[in-house]
């Protein structure tokens, strides 16, 4: 009797297990919503329309940083950076936080998580089940219980939109010759000087978008392939904005705003636009709802849909610190229409030397043109030998975030009430940003990668190196 009553609660124990979804994440790197399904004429993305289609597109979701290792940190964490410290670009905590992952594992979930964990901290030892790649392996995925599957690619990373002719056609072999961009044809941002070098990473860019295309083609072919678009949510989306000047490292929409689509089992909230905020930071929390998982701790985010989908936010925040060598500390506050961003280090300028962006193309004849005085009203901007204090954007009519409204007596209001507002979250999130590096690894929270594993980048260049 007691086996046959061990044996049936085991039964119902699997098939409550088998009844909770799996759930895969689809990431690329440094791309905003640069796809055909949100407008974008450049972009040959037919994979992602058509995923679009089937499930939610988010208009207005934004990452909390507009650099890779910063972003992911709260990604995984469902924290603040600024709040855990890792903040900086680079940095390293010395002890890893919570991660929400270990709470879906700790519930029967399997995880599978092949590649970056770039996340400003090192992950412990077995902290998923596999890091071997499901989507080249999908028989290492189970069946007899849930999972929950990560892919990066990162063929559409800053670094391959500058890459040299070979590896650009390594890049995009798959590409038909329709699908490449014309460089003559793109469309620039009015902040970006017009030359052919310039329209060329453009143009790399949108066909590296169209090769990651590809690649979540398969992705979801390998799922369809096991039969698992039944009771498998899958999100699509990227890490920041995309990885050209102005945009990554800067907590402006091309930096912050990101493409999330999301698709549910059985075709429900199919063709579904939401253009309520989003962050970064609801992710965790949606994931451990979805897997009927109370969270075992509170985190800033909110819970983006299902039974328990809460509402959103009147803002969200963004934030830019030391990026490699440069010295920095900017807030910025996003709300369904306007911008605030401000300015904690305004004697410094936008574009100070930072080796590793200085190889972009566009950063090169950007700097060598304003030297030469050969700049727009509205491409010198960014050249500045300081900033402002503050900056107010109105993205309906300006969504570049080109003309400064910070010291229009009109928005005075707006202004002042921004300003509470992020002085209220750098209380209540305990922002780390404003104690200086070297008391965090003087406290034993960051090493010290200044002296350390990142010496040789941070001291390149001095705070403040000069600008025309």
């Amino acid at each position: 009797m007691l086996r046959s009553l061990v044996c049936i609660l085991l039964f119902a124990s699997a098939s409550v297990a088998a009844e909770r979804p799996n759930i895969v994440w689809i990431v690329w790197e440094d791309s905003s919503p640069n796809l055909g399904c949100y407008g974008d004429p450049d972009a040959v993305t037919p994979n992602l329309d058509a995923f679009a289609k089937s499930g939610i597109r988010f208009e207005r979701c934004f990452t909390h940083a507009p650099v890779c290792a910063p972003s992911r940190s709260g990604l995984i964490s469902g924290q603040y950076p600024t709040t855990l410290g890792s903040h900086h670009m680079r940095s390293k905590l010395v002890e890893p936080p919570a991660m929400w992952i270990d709470e879906l594992k700790k519930a029967g979930y399997f995880t599978a998580w092949p590649g970056k964990t770039d996340f400003n901290f090192d992950v412990p030892k077995g902290w998923v089940d596999t890091v071997e790649d499901w989507s080249k392996k999908p028989n290492v995925l189970p069946t007899d219980k849930p999972f929950f599957a990560y892919i990066n690619f990162t063929v559409s990373h800053e670094s391959q939109a500058r890459a040299g002719l070979q590896q650009y056609a390594k890049n995009t072999i798959r590409l038909k010759a329709e699908e490449r961009r014309d460089p003559a044809k793109v469309t620039l941002p009015p902040y970006y000087p017009d030359t052919p070098a310039v329209r060329r990473t453009v143009a790399n860019h949108f066909d590296n978008i169209t090769a990651v295309d590809y690649l979540v083609g398969d992705v979801l072919a390998v799922l369809e392939k096991r039969g698992l678009g039944k009771n498998t949510i899958v999100f699509a989306f990227g890490d920041h904005g995309w990885g050209l000047p102005r945009g990554k490292r800067w907590p402006y929409d091309a930096g912050t705003r990101v493409r999330l689509l999301v698709r549910l089992p059985h075709g429900t909230d199919k063709g579904t636009v939401r253009t309520d905020l989003a962050c970064f930071l609801d992710l965790g929390p949606t994931v451990l709802s979805l897997a009927g998982i109370e969270a075992a701790k509170p985190r800033p985010g909110r819970i983006l849909f299902g039974p328990k989908r809460e509402p959103a936010p009147a803002f969200v925040v963004s934030c830019r610190d030391r990026m490699d060598e440069a010295e920095d500390r900017v807030r910025s506050l996003r709300d369904e229409r306007f911008r605030y961003v401000r300015n904690f280090r305004s004697e410094l300028p936008y574009f100070q030397h930072i080796n590793y962006l200085d190889e972009m193309p566009i950063m090169k004849d950007w700097r060598r043109l304003a030297f030469a005085g050969k700049l727009t009203d509205v491409q010198k901007q960014f050249w500045t030998r300081t900033k402002p204090k503050e900056e107010l954007y109105d993205l309906a009519a300006d969504p570049h975030e080109i003309k400064n409204l910070a010291a229009d007596p009109a928005h005075a209001e707006r202004l002042a009430d921004f300003r509470t507002k992020l002085s209220a979250w750098i209380i209540e999130t305990k922002d780390l940003g404003e104690v200086p590096e070297r008391d965090l690894i003087a406290r034993g929270l960051v090493k010290d990668v200044l002296s350390g594993e990142y010496g040789d980048r941070v001291k390149l260049h001095p705070p403040g190196s000069p600008v025309p």
